[in-house]
């Protein structure tokens, strides 16, 4: 619960500054903005979608799997949605921008740790954070940096898709190319560095636990 916390808390915090949002969120917003629909729902939907794909992935139908992800999504995307409110009526994106730029990046490092805690517990986490647990040691040789920049092509096909109709571009900024350079890299260095004695024990396709630390 902590780290679904966590994570909700840094995207809320990257939305609220409006420098630049994590990539899967940033095609949120944008989506939200152009069907004029809560970003919360939109989130969900994005949820539903990484958690079919990952059944496809993995090669099997993983029925506990499916629905941990599903309740996931739901609780992240409440706590998203309440802590915009809140940080919007704290006035945060009135605030310099500078401070809102570093407010971004450090709403991006916030949830890079909580994915690193998560994806190393392995018990429930984000769909889209599942997604590049898989690609890293089912297809990327455990590199949690190809996996994130893999990861970013839907969503940046799906802002490219938006920016053509709309000619608008929402939450692309500072935290944006930060998150892009820098996500894997965080989540690498939290998974030496936060809780080093936690492990991963994602099972690779040969059914036997990770040992990447």
């Amino acid at each position: 619960m902590s780290g679904l916390i966590l994570n909700a808390f840094g995207n809320a915090l990257t939305i609220s500054a409006n420098m630049g949002s994590a990539v899967w969120t940033a095609s949120a917003v944008n989506y939200s903005r152009w069907f004029n629909v809560n970003v919360g729902i939109l989130l969900f939907i994005i949820g539903f979608l990484n958690t079919v794909t990952n059944q496809i992935l993995i090669k099997h139908w993983d029925w506990p799997r499916f629905v941990g992800e599903i309740a996931y999504v739901c609780f992240f995307s409440y706590f998203v949605s309440l802590f915009v409110t809140v940080f919007n009526s704290f006035g945060i994106g009135a605030l310099p921008i500078i401070i809102r730029a570093v407010l971004s990046c450090l709403g991006i490092v916030f949830f890079c740790i909580a994915i690193s805690l998560y994806q190393r517990a392995n018990i429930l986490m984000h769909p889209n954070d599942d997604t590049t647990n898989i690609l890293r040691f089912f297809y990327l040789r455990k590199s949690a940096v190809a996996a994130q920049l893999v990861d970013f092509i839907p969503p940046i096909v799906a802002m490219i898709v938006s920016f053509a109709v709309t000619k608008n571009l929402y939450a692309v900024n500072v935290g944006t190319i930060f998150s892009i350079l820098f996500n894997g890299l965080i989540i690498q260095t939290a998974d030496k560095y936060v809780w080093p004695k936690l492990k991963h024990n994602f099972k690779t396709l040969s059914q036997n636990p990770s040992e990447d630390n």
